[in-house]
Parts: structure tokens; C-alpha cells; sequence
């Protein structure tokens, strides 16, 4: 900036409208406080407001998060240094601006004294040749951030204010910011519900929007009060309770019925110790070892050495411990929820009992001498001790098995860096984890990184299975804030180092919030819910589950994004012609592309349209994409204002970045 500091100033127009003056830009009634202490109001006219505070001669700043960065060089106006002394003389103390962006940060010395992620990626990628990418930008890291925590884009008056944090900790002080928001609270609600497939209904077991809601409400709740993970599931595996719409986590045991099976319930009892094995111990190949020995099948197909030597009787020692266990129903006596479920343990039922030929999986019969087969948790030999519920003894188990820790770790890990350290992330092969214990030839070990691996699921335990601090350990490391770009030609086969960021196709819940928070225009849902009232929704990632909710349009909108059932679609980002199609023509986004409104119902466009040109091109940009428009994009957004209605080319420019790629990906 020339070796001058420019500052940072709260004016009121002489009309009486409060507005943020940031680098040229101005956001109308700017909600985030300038700085701590009240900042001091200047009288300035509208027309002279821009002039004063940077001159017409000022060179702009102009940076393309796609195409490269470039710095912010200003050469002030006498003006702009007579309006700076005057703020200074009545203010304390001055917030400088800095300009967006930082050093690279692939310097391999004192590896040693990097945290657990960058120590083992960076001797990784030292080991191999690679220098990682540059450090990615203020702007880029602050959305990149702030939609992997909490699956909103930041505000424009956010994104400025952190830009201008020039102290060494602004980003951990952004991430303790977001990880203390109720957004935080509203994304992994989403994401842990997709993990344990909240839903109403699927093709086995009616819960309804109540069962669902309470559901919901349990996760929710045990997320904002920062519950240790390991409480969160021995809850929901141990659950016992009269009423499943009042008691939320009873329905993961009520989600895990089957139907069609036979009255002994083995069908349910296999379908949740599958759930519990996927979900929580990342083992989605237990279901195929409870229908069949998994030798000559997972190993001999490659899917699984560990598997080849698991036997059926080892799942049917896992689902023993939910075979005594009842659920039940209680009439209502009225619809649309005619019934709610209970749970509850029944010591004096047997346990699981091989005496059927029929059900939804292989004959369950004698092995030998054995007609029922008591509990044992798998990988510890263990079962219930004395006077211990099958079910507390599952819960006690599996939470103090390491792999509870690793695939908890693995699962976290891939939603911040773009792929699992296992993958699929649901797959683990337990014979292949172990680096001191590496599996026979032609077998390699399965984590990308087994030692990094190791040490988080370590750490993670450690800190009480605290979801935040994992969570604050990931996106805290320098190997998080790699640019998504590369310098340089880039080897697909450098993947695996997480050599720089992955890009991510939002969520269609991220997008839809997106494009409501940026337009300004908010819609409200009603989703059922008779026993505590409709919820009143505003946000997508607010909404209990995606199959069917919100309902009508909105639902199909959503749903080309490939957001999921919870049973049998998972949540996909691919690409379809229909997004295209919905983002380009929907009414939802058509909608919200207008000047609509007036005072604090005013729609973006509405609050904007007075503003000049330029002014009014990088409110656009750095609302919808957070960043500021390249010069290209500049100077054809420019020309496109002068050449028509202004209002409308105003339109159709907003139009254009609800459908440019940057605003459908996190980068």
C-alpha cells in the first residue's frame, strides 16, 4: 500500500444511512461491528463519500480466486489523508487493512515441531519430491471455512472484516467464531443425521415425521451442549424408553427394524448390529459376514482381508446383543400418527437363537451343539458383565474399541479434505491398518496415511471424544489451508498427499442457503410435526432430513442436487443437467435475482441498484462469491450495465454468478 496504512471507517451519509466504507465498496446497514469500541461517525455528503476516502486517481485491487492473485496497491488522495487524520484524532486506536492472501507454506524445515496432520503430510510429500501448494488466500479461506463448518458462505461484511485482521491468529479466531455459531450446530446435525439415517420412514419401519423430529431435536441438542461422541452413541445404542416421539434417540434402534422376518427377530437383531458396525465402527462389510463366512468371498474379491476370516458366528455374537431387546408400539388412537415406539431390554427373552429357515438373510441354524449364541463383542472377545445389559454392553465396548476413535476420525476427516484417509469411508479392513504389522503380499496398507491415522484417533480420544476439537485440529493445520490451486503442473498421482485443497460441490442444502442469504429474500417452511407443532424453517440445512422435505418444488430442487434418502441414495456430488437447468430457470432462483422490496425486507439487488457501477459489481461479487471480480470480469460486467435497462442488466449480471462455477463449489 505504498508504506501508508489505510483505515477502516464507519460514516453516516448526510441522508442518515449507516454504511460500512471498505476499499471503494458500500454495504448498507452493515449488522458486524466495526471494532470492539464504538467507531467514530463522520458527516461526509453522498456524492463525495467514495472520493474522500480513497480519491479518483486510487489503483483497485482486483483478485480471481481461479485465475491467480493480485495485490492491493493504493496511492491516497490528499483528501483521503485529510478525512484519515480526522478519524484518527477522535478515535483510540485504527484496524488496518491487509491485503488478501499469504506466503507459501511449503517449507520442510523443523518438520518435527508441526502438529500431528502436518507433521505426517509434509514429511510425506518431503519423502516424495512434491512441494505442497501455496497458502490459500484471506477470502478464499474464509469461505472455504466457513461452509465446511457450518454450510453457509459468509457474509460480505464478515468476509471484509477478516480480511482486514492482519494478527497472526485471525483464522483461529474465525474458526472459534464458527464452531461456537448455531450454524455449526445446524451442518452437523445434517451430517450426523445422514450418518445415522434419520429419516420418517423407510421400506422396513414407519418412526413419522414425529419420531423423526424428536430424532432430530436429540442430535441437535447434543451437538450445542458439545457431547463427547462416545456419550452420543452409548446413548442411541443403549436407548431405553416409553415414547420415541418425546425421546429422540430411541429411534436409532427403532430405524434398525426389519420386516418380513421371523417372530424370534433375528432380522432385526442382524440389521442393527450392521447399522452399529457401519455406522460406528465404519464396518459396512459385517452385513455381508452375517449372512455368510467371509472366506473365499471378501478376501478372494479383494474387498477384504480381514473379512476373509471372519466368520457368521462372529455376527451373530455382535447381533446377540440386541436380541433381548423389545421394541413396541403405543396407539396413538388417531392420525396421521396412529402409533409411537418404545424400547426397553427383556432379560428373560433368549438369546440369539439359531432355529429358523426363514427371514431376510440365509437359514440361521445349529452350528454343532450351539442353538443360541450368546453375546461377544467381535474384536475384544468380551460380553456382558454381571447384571450388564446386552445392550449397555455393546455400547461399553464398541465406544472403547480404537476403531470407534479411527473410523469417527476418518469419517470427519474426509468432509474437510475432500476424501477419507480410508476410502470408501465406510470400508475398513481391519488386517490392513496396522504400519508395524503391514498385511501379506499382494495386500497393502489400506489409510492412505496409517500413522496419521493412529495419532488422531489417539488425540481424539484423549480430548474426551470432543467433536469441536477434532474438528478445530483439522481445519487449524497448514495442510487445510492449501490453496485448491497449484503452481505449477500438477500429478494426479499426488492426490493421496493432500498436496492442496480439494474442491467440493455444495450440498444442495449449501447452495440453497446460499442463494437465500445472499438475495435477501428468506422463504419459510412448514414441516410436520403434530405433537410439538410445525416446524418453521428458514435455512435448508435446518430441515430434519431431505427425503420429501420441504415437499412440492423446493424438494425437486434440492433433489437434483443428489442430497440423498438416508437408506438407500447417498448424499453424491455429481454433476447433472438438471442442476444446470434448475440454477439457470428455476423460480426459486429467478426470483431472487429481482429488486424486490424496500427498508429490511429490500432484496440484494434492491439495496444495491443505487450504487455506481463499480460499487455495485463488487457488492455482487463478494456477496454471492466472496471474492472481488478479475479484471476481465470486471470490464465485461461494466460494459454489460452501460449497454441496456440497467436494472435489468443489473439482473442477468446476478443471475450470471448464482451460475458460475465458483459459486457451486468450495475451493
Amino acid at each position: 500500500m505504498g508504506g501508508q496504512q489505510t483505515k477502516r471507517v464507519k460514516i453516516a451519509f448526510s441522508a442518515g444511512t449507516t454504511v460500512l466504507a471498505f476499499s471503494g465498496l458500500w454495504l448498507l446497514n452493515a449488522q458486524e461491528p466495526v471494532a470492539q469500541e464504538p467507531a467514530l461517525e463522520v458527516e461526509l455528503a453522498t456524492d463525495h463519500a467514495d472520493c474522500a476516502l480513497f480519491g479518483p486517481k486510487r489503483a483497485r485491487f482486483l483478485e480471481s480466486s481461479l485465475e491467480g492473485e493480485k495485490r492491493r496497491q493504493y496511492r491516497l488522495s490528499q483528501m483521503t489523508v485529510e478525512t484519515v487524520a480526522r478519524i484518527e484524532s477522535g478515535k483510540k486506536s485504527a484496524y488496518n487493512m491487509v491485503v488478501p492472501g499469504g506466503s507459501r507454506t511449503n517449507s520442510f524445515q523443523n518438520l518435527d515441531e508441526l502438529g500431528t496432520i502436518d507433521g505426517h503430510l509434509w514429511r510425506a510429500m518431503q519423502d516424495a519430491g512434491v512441494t505442497p501448494a501455496p497458502k490459500t488466500t484471506s477470502f478464499e479461506f474464509a469461505r472455504r471455512v466457513t461452509l465446511d463448518l457450518t454450510g453457509r458462505i459468509p457474509s460480505a461484511n464478515r468476509l471484509l472484516l477478516f480480511a482486514s485482521n492482519d494478527t497472526p491468529n485471525a483464522r483461529r479466531t474465525l474458526v472459534e467464531e464458527l464452531l461456537a455459531s448455531p450454524e455449526w450446530v445446524d451442518k452437523w446435525t445434517m451430517f450426523f443425521g445422514d450418518l445415522v439415517k434419520n429419516t420418517a420412514f423407510n421400506a422396513q419401519v414407519q418412526r413419522y415425521p414425529e419420531g423423526r423430529n424428536a430424532f432430530y431435536r436429540w442430535i441437535r441438542d447434543s451437538l450445542a451442549a458439545n457431547k463427547p461422541y462416545n456419550q452420543m452413541v452409548t446413548e442411541m445404542i443403549a436407548a431405553t424408553g416409553t415414547n420415541s416421539y418425546e425421546q429422540g434417540e430411541l429411534n436409532w434402534i427403532v430405524g434398525g427394524r426389519m420386516n418380513g422376518g421371523p417372530r424370534t427377530g433375528q432380522d432385526h437383531f442382524d440389521l442393527q448390529a450392521a447399522n452399529a458396525a457401519e455406522m460406528f465402527l465404519g464396518l459396512a462389510h459385517m452385513n455381508c459376514i452375517l449372512c455368510h463366512d467371509g472366506r473365499r468371498h471378501l478376501d478372494k474379491d479383494n474387498l477384504s482381508l480381514w473379512g476373509g476370516s471372519a466368520t457368521r458366528l462372529e455376527g451373530y455374537q455382535l447381533a446377540s446383543f440386541f436380541s433381548r431387546t423389545d421394541e413396541y408400539i403405543t396407539a396413538v388412537g388417531a392420525t396421521p400418527q396412529p402409533y409411537y415406539w418404545g424400547v426397553r431390554n427383556n432379560q428373560p427373552l433368549v438369546d440369539y437363537p439359531l432355529n429358523t429357515t426363514t427371514g431376510n438373510r440365509p437359514p440361521r441354524t445349529a452350528i454343532g451343539t450351539i442353538r443360541n449364541v450368546a453375546p461377544v463383542y467381535p474384536f475384544s472377545g468380551r460380553g456382558p458383565q454381571s447384571g450388564e445389559a446386552h445392550r449397555a454392553a455393546l455400547a461399553r465396548e464398541l465406544t472403547a474399541d480404537f476403531q470407534f476413535a479411527r473410523a469417527a476420525v476418518n469419517y470427519i476427516w474426509a468432509e474437510f479434505f475432500g476424501k477419507g484417509l480410508v476410502n470408501p469411508t465406510n470400508q475398513f479392513d481391519l488386517a490392513r491398518l496396522d504400519p508395524d504389522n503391514p498385511p501379506p503380499a499382494p495386500w497393502t496398507l489400506q489409510p492412505l496415511h496409517p500413522r496419521l491415522l493412529n495419532e488422531l484417533a489417539r488425540d481424539f480420544i484423549n480430548s474426551g471424544f470432543n467433536l469441536k476439537e477434532l474438528m478445530r485440529q483439522m481445519v487449524n493445520s497448514e495442510s487445510y489451508h492449501l490453496a485448491s490451486r497449484y503452481e505449477g503442473a500438477w500429478n494426479p498421482t499426488w492426490e493421496n498427499l493432500f498436496a492442496r485443497k480439494f474442491v467440493r460441490r455444495l450440498w444442495g442444502e449449501e447452495i440453497h442457503d446460499a442463494i437465500v442469504t445472499t438475495s435477501g429474500i428468506l422463504p419459510r417452511y412448514q414441516v410436520r410435526d403434530n405433537t410439538n407443532g410445525p416446524l418453521t424453517l428458514t435455512f435448508a440445512m435446518q430441515f430434519p432430513e431431505p427425503r420429501n422435505v420441504p415437499g412440492g418444488a423446493m424438494s425437486q430442487f434440492l433433489d437434483s442436487f443428489f442430497r440423498g434418502n438416508r437408506e438407500d441414495e447417498d448424499r453424491r456430488s455429481d454433476a447433472s443437467s438438471a442442476q444446470a437447468l434448475n440454477l439457470m430457470n428455476d423460480t426459486f432462483v429467478m426470483t431472487r435475482i429481482r429488486a424486490t422490496g424496500t427498508g429490511a425486507n429490500a432484496s440484494l439487488l434492491a439495496r444495491v441498484l443505487g450504487f455506481p457501477d463499480e460499487q455495485l459489481l463488487q457488492t455482487l461479487y463478494l456477496t454471492v462469491l466472496s471474492r472481488y471480480p478479475s479484471e476481465e470480469e470486471k470490464t465485461a460486467a461494466l460494459a454489460t450495465l452501460k449497454s441496456g435497462n440497467r436494472t435489468q442488466k443489473a439482473e442477468d449480471l446476478l443471475w450470471t454468478l448464482y451460475n458460475k462455477t465458483d459459486f457451486l463449489f468450495n475451493y
